[in-house]
């Protein structure tokens, strides 16, 4: 048996461990939706699913709890599958290799999905004969939360009966949280010219590695960097320098709710221009090392030999490189009303080349609409500027607070009952189904609580293995308190 599944509470590890074996990537849900029908049908459950592939389960009711009211258990089956570039991982069929490290567990080169599969493992663990009192429940398990929130955004209508739901994707312990920033993207597409590359002439490669990265709505506030807009900074700079180069490929980045960690880029240049091309761009380098060494400590730039049949021309180059150093990228505001909150952010998120475009694609958050909307038109104005074209994403509406929620009063009483301490009441900069959901569903009850879940989105992810067991506690508390 796996070191995982030896873990407390038992009946969780146990379902995360095998929860690591299965491909769950975003849009790639198939083989765990089945794993938890699978369980369902072997517990004699009954189960829904809709035309996009949300699955809900439901659970009777303890015995003499079956007037209690509905509570609904939301977790999503998707994760970021993120890795580093030197890992050799296949996640359609390579198992998550876990291991331990201190208090935490994490993975090997690649991300943990803890999030959300600590609160998918929680949901099941629930289909199984329990000492928890509960009323009856329905376990709702969407799809595609990572990539935009698309499972919640095409709920079936009438699949839920609750009026009462604890969303199992918070991942900060000892904390509440009732609300969360809204989201939408901007796709920037940048035509290029291309010329054939002359043979006479050098191409290097530059490779920006060793950041940290993270969540951007989790961890945007730590001001890390983004590795797309540092590796254009140096190259910035180089130009400002009067240094002389085409590039024929830039990019950076792949998941649009991720901050980049990595970025390349292959430059063509004359021979003799290689010592000050690399003195120049080292130069900036080193100052960057400097200004992001308490938060991104392993910052490196690798500079070798490259290939490029073709380049962009001067004028292409020049507005691919001015275009991804000038787009705004992290806090743009904090709350005036909730201390700590960020309100508004961008990610430049995922920047990929071809022969003729460059492609961008921007994620922007904010707790307030119009905020959102103002962000976003700033970066449409930087677009056009440089002459790219820009389309912009529908996105997914915020979660308004309700301090006078009533399961959040079930849920913050035990709290303090079970751990001697009142939670923090919080709302995230990151996005959660409540918003769509609640939409959805209007006069939905809602409170999101879970475990500590650290640097999601990237290889660093971890989950601190004594919270799973107070979310767990605090999970069965609450439902005890609902069906009382």
């Amino acid at each position: 048996m796996s070191f995982v599944a030896d873990l407390e509470p038992k009946s969780v590890w146990r379902h995360f461990d095998e929860i690591l074996k299965i491909p769950r990537g975003s849009k790639n849900e198939q083989a765990m939706r089945n794993y938890v029908i699978a369980l369902a049908q072997k517990s004699g459950l009954k189960y829904k699913t809709d035309k996009v592939g949300n699955v809900v389960v439901q659970v009777p009711s303890s015995p003499g709890c079956a007037r209690a009211p509905i509570t609904i258990l939301q977790s999503h089956l998707d994760m970021v599958n993120d890795k580093n570039s030197e890992v050799k991982h296949d996640f359609d069929k390579d198992a998550i290799q876990p291991r331990r490290d201190g208090d935490y567990l994490k993975a090997t080169g690649t991300t943990l999905g803890s999030d959300n599969g600590i609160g998918v493992a929680a949901a099941l663990s629930l289909m199984e004969p329990h000492e928890t009192k509960h009323g009856p429940l329905e376990l709702l398990f969407t799809i595609d939360e990572e990539t935009g929130l698309t499972g919640a955004g095409n709920l079936g209508q009438g699949l839920l009966e609750g009026k009462c739901l604890i969303n199992l994707d918070t991942e900060e312990e000892g904390s509440l949280y009732v609300g969360c920033a809204g989201g939408a993207g901007s796709d920037l597409t940048l035509p290029l010219k291309s010329v054939k590359a002359p043979k006479t002439m050098l191409a290097l490669q530059l490779k920006l590695i060793g950041l940290k990265g993270g969540h951007s709505g989790v961890d945007i506030h730590l001001q890390r960097g983004n590795a797309s807009q540092l590796l254009a900074r140096a190259l910035y700079r180089a130009m400002r320098n009067k240094v002389a180069f085409n590039l024929a490929a830039f990019s950076g980045g792949n998941k649009h709710n991720a901050i980049p960690r990595e970025a390349f880029a292959t430059v063509v240049l004359p021979t003799k221009s290689r010592k000050k091309f690399e003195d120049a761009v080292q130069a900036e380098m080193a100052n960057i090392i400097d200004e992001y060494r308490a938060v991104d400590p392993d910052i490196k730039l690798i500079i070798e030999a490259g290939k490029a049949k073709e380049m962009w021309d001067a004028k292409s180059t020049h507005k691919v490189v001015a275009l991804i150093h000038g787009l705004p990228h992290g806090v743009l505001s904090m709350s005036n009303d909730i201390p700590g909150l960020v309100e508004t952010s961008t990610n430049v998120a995922v920047i990929t080349s071809g022969k003729n475009k460059l492609s961008i694609h921007c994620s922007t958050r904010s707790s307030v609409a119009a905020a959102l909307t103002a962000a976003r038109d700033r970066v449409q104005a930087i677009a056009e500027f440089a002459g790219a074209k820009v389309k912009e994403s529908e996105g997914y509406p915020g979660w308004k607070p309700n301090l006078n929620s009533y399961v959040l009063q079930v849920a913050r009483e035990t709290h303090k009952r079970l751990f001697g301490k009142d939670p923090a009441i919080k709302a995230i900069h990151a996005g959660l189904e409540c918003g769509i959901i609640g939409e959805k569903y209007p006069g939905m009850d809602m409170v999101s609580m879970g475990p500590q879940i650290e640097f999601p989105h990237s290889p660093d992810e971890r989950v601190k293995i004594k919270s799973v067991a107070d979310f767990y506690k605090l999970l069965t508390g609450t439902l005890e308190r609902l069906a009382a």
